[in-house]
């Protein structure tokens, strides 16, 4: 979102699956606290010690764990392997409420960009009840809430996330098509 509305004339359509957003609890309360001088050296050194359960964080992705496609959770895996993962990742947490403030004030610019919004309904990494008001921050939203998926719909519901996006792609104007 933040790329369209650094140039929202080249965005003419937007498509997003379950986008970290304002209006979304999940991170209020957590970003500060591992944002916080005293918690973050410590999770820091944790980090490496915590593999073993990463494989549990990961399967909270999904709404229903048989859907885990083979070799997701080790695809998943490799690039917290590599050195200074954490640190950037602890980079981000740190502006994360900072960096939600900034996306809401910048949403009326892209507010005109048609844009289908698809969740997963079980899903527990950005709320599904944040849905809704995001979604009113666009003048056209498409919402497809995927009963039983979690945050990684295209995964676990490959067909009717698909059907989605073409029934948006083939019915929506783009914006540049509904300026004329």
């Amino acid at each position: 979102m933040m790329v369209a509305a650094i140039s929202p004339e080249r965005v003419r359509r937007l498509i997003l699956v379950a986008p970290v957003n304002p209006w979304s609890a999940h991170g209020k309360w957590l970003a500060p606290l591992a944002a916080n001088p005293v918690v973050a050296p410590m999770l820091l050194r944790l980090g490496p010690h915590l593999r073993a359960t990463h494989d549990f964080w990961l399967r909270r992705l999904y709404g229903n764990p048989r859907r885990i496609p083979a070799g997701a959770l080790e695809g998943y895996s490799i690039p917290l392997r590599k050195p200074g993962a954490l640190d950037r990742a602890f980079a981000i947490v740190h502006t994360w409420n900072r960096d939600l403030r900034e996306l809401k004030s910048a949403l009326p610019r892209i507010a005109h960009i048609p844009t289908l919004l698809v969740w997963g309904s079980r899903d527990r990494a950005v709320s599904p009840a944040s849905a809704l008001p995001l979604s009113q921050q666009f003048k056209t939203c498409c919402l497809v809430m995927l009963e039983g998926a979690g945050h990684l719909p295209y995964e676990e519901m490959p067909d009717e996330f698909n059907r989605a996006v073409l029934e948006f792609l083939t019915t929506v104007p783009a914006a540049s098509d509904s300026l004329e």
